[in-house]
């Protein structure tokens, strides 16, 4: 644990830093709640869980042969599921440690996996071009559904009781209507690399490789506001809403972390940001009940912890 200087946009500053992985962090996720618990997935074939507050390592899971780019915590934090170059879904148990599924069947590496609201089914996105879902209640290990209409590599995907929301690097936006079986597909024009829907699932904020970040009515595809300012043209730099979505945060490829006010897309201070990392932010997450809290995650191999000072 170590502690630095940095200040990110709306005045927070560095809590903790969270060091133990051996190259770079694909992916950080909060605990479900108000638990302040982290996992972080890297480069090293490893996931740790962490304690935010204090910033030790409570625990390192140990069964991927290949880098772990996914993360998805379940509702209850009972367990998570992962994903990385292995081609096969690992779901594990929080308490012991260990996986108690694997599910096989892509072809290529698992750029993201999420559960939905109940954790009864996890859908998983390839390489591949394809997207799986998997039924947990099940006894078998084959998907129940599996969605080809992407032409390139799934690089996001979002999904609840209603809808399952995909980005490629075709540069589409997918939005599948589970109840209705009818798909819309909006052309953004560039590798969508995240997609991160508003609470009230009425608007997304899309990550795309040429730098922009836009804000798109998930009823029409119409582009609402576009976020600019940052460096991200070839590596995932997900971007995520600040506290009560009235803001837009994303770190960048030079190690700098911008944000913007949702309605007019300005720029907030300090504009421009300081360097907080010392390569690129592949990950930033805003806890989910704590005003003041966000994570950011780099391929310098750190996952800091920011808060609002007290």
């Amino acid at each position: 644990m170590t502690s630095s200087r940095g200040q990110l946009p709306l005045a927070r500053t560095l809590h903790v830093t969270l060091e133990g992985h051996k190259g770079p962090i694909n992916v950080a996720r909060y605990a479900k709640g108000s638990a302040k618990y982290i996992l972080t997935g890297g480069q090293d074939r490893t996931i740790r869980l962490w304690n935010a507050n204090l910033g030790t390592e409570i625990k390192a899971f140990s069964a991927h042969g290949y880098e772990i780019l996914s993360i998805s915590v379940a509702h209850d934090n009972a367990k998570f599921a992962s994903s990385g170059g292995d081609r096969s879904v690992f779901i594990w148990d929080v308490t012991t440690g260990m996986t108690t599924r694997r599910l096989p069947g892509h072809m290529g590496k698992i750029h993201v996996v999420e559960f939905n609201e109940d954790a009864s089914v996890v859908a998983s996105g390839s390489f591949d071009s394809t997207v799986r879902l998997w039924d947990l209640r099940a006894q078998s290990r084959s998907p129940i559904q599996i969605l080809e209409e992407a032409r390139d590599a799934i690089q996001t995907l979002h999904i609840d009781s209603t809808t399952i929301i995909t980005g490629s690097v075709d540069g589409h936006v997918r939005t599948y209507d589970i109840r209705k079986g009818e798909l819309r597909s909006d052309y953004i024009g560039h590798p969508v690399t995240a997609v991160v829907p508003t609470q009230d699932s009425q608007t997304l904020l899309v990550t795309t490789l040429d730098s922009h970040i836009r804000l798109i009515d998930a009823t029409n595809g119409k582009m609402l506001n576009d976020f600019t300012g940052h460096i991200n043209s070839s590596y995932r730099c997900r971007a995520c809403f600040g506290h009560g979505e009235a803001t837009v945060v994303c770190g960048d490829e030079n190690g700098m972390v911008w944000a913007w006010d949702l309605l007019d897309a300005k720029r907030l201070q300090p504009n421009p940001p300081p360097k907080v990392h010392s390569k690129v932010i592949t990950w930033t997450e805003h806890h989910p009940s704590d005003a003041g809290e966000m994570i950011t995650a780099s391929a310098d191999g750190t996952c800091k912890v920011w808060q609002h000072p007290t």
